[in-house]
């Protein structure tokens, strides 16, 4: 069942979608060339417990720590590692998912690393604003499926391709909830948006063709089947009367 939000509820889920986003920004500036990814999660892991919050993904599932990252041909769920180091050139996808005073906030950004090729920040821009134009369709009364739709239609303009073995998910005091986000054209329109629906909005645009696998070894890292470029942003969103806050929107 989709569980729809409260005052109550919104109040505290705007106080952890601001803190995680937030922490995006903190991070900014320690995310260039030759950084590991482990040192960005220390990082980040020092500032979450600083702030009384807690790292949503770290123990998820077996999951070992407190942020995802992931390069290049890592579509999701990179899990931070010493030996990965940043190199010019690269695309990293910075993912943070808090949990303050019992309620999640999950967001993410593409981050591009020194002078990146011409094709590597079309794709980062595309993804952003095949994001930012899915949410502006986000009212009551529509048909979740808008979501997909307007993401896949506007993305297959240049080519890229849409994973659908991933989606978005209902948000709240549980990571994952109902309703399930397709980022791809679906046949059936889907659930009604209601106020006070909250979940989130995370594209994951490949450079080439759309499929991915799952690393055999730490059963978490998804990559691009054929090594080429992926790239996601991502936002908690609430279903309001008007349209769709963005909980974790960053200044």
């Amino acid at each position: 069942m989709i569980h729809l939000k409260k005052a109550p509820e919104i109040k505290k889920m705007r106080k952890v979608g601001k803190l995680a986003a937030k922490l995006l920004e903190y991070i900014a500036p320690f995310v260039e060339e030759g950084i590991s990814t482990q040192a960005i999660n220390d990082i980040c892991s020092k500032w979450i417990k600083e702030h009384g919050a807690i790292a949503g993904p770290l123990n998820y599932k077996g999951f070992p720590k407190s942020i995802c990252t992931s390069i290049n041909d890592v579509v999701c769920h990179g899990i931070p590692k010493k030996e990965d180091l940043l190199k010019k050139g690269d695309i990293v996808n910075i993912d943070i998912t808090l949990i303050l005073d019992g309620y999640y906030g999950d967001t993410s950004k593409t981050f591009l690393i020194g002078e990146v090729s011409d094709e590597a920040k079309k794709l980062v821009e595309v993804t952003k604003k095949a994001l930012t134009r899915a949410i502006m369709n986000v009212k009551p009364g529509e048909r979740i499926n808008i979501i997909g739709n307007t993401i896949q239609d506007y993305v297959t303009k240049y080519r890229y391709s849409v994973v659908t073995e991933l989606g978005g998910h209902g948000i709240g005091r549980h990571f994952h909830e109902e309703p399930c986000v397709f980022h791809h054209r679906q046949k059936q329109k889907g659930v009604v948006l209601k106020e006070g629906m909250t979940f989130t909005i995370e594209p994951m645009i490949n450079q080439g063709k759309k499929d991915v696998f799952t690393d055999p070894y730490d059963k978490w890292t998804v990559y691009t089947l054929d090594g080429l470029l992926s790239a996601q942003f991502e936002h908690t969103v609430l279903v309001t009367s008007k349209g769709a806050e963005v909980l974790t929107i960053r200044d």
